[in-house]
């Protein structure tokens, strides 16, 4: 008969058992796990998740990547980008949430880990489009929201609002052109909620 676990103390220690020295932490918030593995590690560490009898994390369901570049007002102390994967086991009804930093902040280059899951193929193309995370060992790694000629990465948090380029239709040339923003630069000004009148309560 097969035992089903749904406490995070369970998987947490099922992780460290299995990953080993490979963990560099884990922690348990809002009843979900969390471990960071180091980049060198991530691709050992996903198939181990995987195969092992503890884990059996079988589906991959979501994989983002994070900068962390203007993360606590600026002043975070480490690497800029992380590639954030969830992880569940339907065979022991668990979870875990898998992170690695890419150690190089001017080229972010991580293990791809598409032939482990191949859900993976798609998140780790849009991981690469928005954020320029590179997937080492992805067999189609290229854009997939933004178009061919789109210049940067729009989730990284240096990109303009504007953008770089504008397109427009050209009625001589009778084709879209790309052309230099023309628009002005946007000011984003954080809403403020004054908590001592909100909803005209006193």
């Amino acid at each position: 008969m097969t035992t089903f676990s749904v406490h995070p103390e369970v998987t947490r220690d099922a992780v460290v058992a299995v990953l080993g020295d490979k963990v560099q932490q884990i922690a348990i918030a809002l009843g979900e796990v969390t471990v960071h593995v180091a980049a060198a590690d991530y691709l050992v560490a996903a198939q181990l998740l995987r195969d092992s009898a503890g884990c059996q994390f079988e589906q991959l369901i979501d994989l983002c990547g994070v900068d962390y570049s203007a993360y606590k007002n600026g002043d975070y102390q480490g690497p800029r980008f992380c590639v954030v994967t969830h992880l569940l086991s339907v065979a022991l009804n668990q979870r875990l949430r898998l992170k690695v930093f890419a150690p190089d902040d001017g080229m972010p280059v991580v293990a791809s880990v598409s032939r482990l899951w191949t859900t993976a193929n798609w998140f780790e193309r849009e991981a690469f489009d928005l954020f320029g995370i590179v997937f080492e060992g992805h067999e189609d790694l290229r854009r997939i929201l933004t178009d061919y000629g789109f210049i940067g990465h729009p989730f990284r948090k240096d990109f303009p609002a504007e953008g770089h380029v504008e397109m427009r239709y050209d009625a001589e040339q009778a084709r879209v052109v790309y052309q230099p923003v023309t628009i002005e630069a946007r000011e984003i000004t954080p809403r403020v909620i004054r908590e001592d009148k909100y909803g005209g309560l006193q």
